[in-house]
């Protein structure tokens, strides 16, 4: 897969610094960390869709990206 979300993932995993204040807006309120991550697409001209999102991480086997799906989601 050479797809937007893969290269924003990828972007955002090796970015510490970033992948960590992803984390913390995740806990407080998972969707506006979705919608940070399309901003932070958006910037990077590499464009892409909340469910392109939600679908790439679910694919992701990381226990906290899991569970931050399942709050996005609606659960919790």
């Amino acid at each position: 897969m050479n797809s937007n979300v893969e290269k924003l993932y990828r972007f955002i995993a090796d970015d510490y610094e970033r992948k960590q204040n992803l984390f913390r807006i995740a806990l407080n309120n998972p969707k506006s960390a979705l919608e940070k991550i399309i901003e932070i697409g958006e910037e990077l001209n590499l464009k892409v869709t909340k469910d392109e999102v939600v679908q790439y991480l679910s694919t992701i086997d990381d226990d906290e990206t899991k569970l931050w799906l399942v709050k996005v989601r609606g659960g919790l």
